[in-house]
């Protein structure tokens, strides 16, 4: 997989996978979140690529405290290939150089599968409870 910054002609492959792995809500405008992403750190929004054909895809981000990675996605034909692990060791790869000390993530509760593919990565849960604020709305 040929891993390489999103790019603005991606925009709507990369929807149309978010919403093929359950990622999209109704309060979470997919492509305004795109627009937004690509005001901080753009490079650190990250597609993969199987035959020119958009297969992946992770936005990550670092504050100089700690990095994050959203949208994690893979393709789901193409699962249990080994691209969301490639993915996310080229994402810490990235924060790494940056001087990050930790990556964290956030996982609904409900979704076993992704919870049980970070922790083969070597994730643990965190004693810390999630908070939130919207502070635009999309919707």
């Amino acid at each position: 997989m040929l891993i390489r910054p999103f790019q603005p002609s991606d925009e709507a492959a990369v929807v149309d996978l978010w919403q093929r792995c359950d990622l999209t809500r109704p309060w979470n405008d997919p492509y305004k979140d795109i627009q937004r992403k690509l005001q901080v750190q753009p490079e650190l929004f990250l597609v993969g690529e199987i035959d020119g054909s958009l297969v992946a895809s992770a936005m990550a981000g670092y504050e100089g405290h700690r990095g994050w990675v959203n949208y994690l996605a893979v393709c789901p034909q193409q699962r249990q290939r080994g691209l969301a692990r490639q993915l996310m060791a080229h994402i810490e790869t990235l924060l790494l150089a940056m001087g990050c000390p930790k990556l964290s993530l956030q996982v609904r509760d409900t979704n076993a599968a992704a919870l049980a593919f970070y922790e083969r990565l070597g994730y643990q849960v965190d004693a810390s409870v999630s908070l939130g604020k919207r502070l635009i709305a999309d919707n």
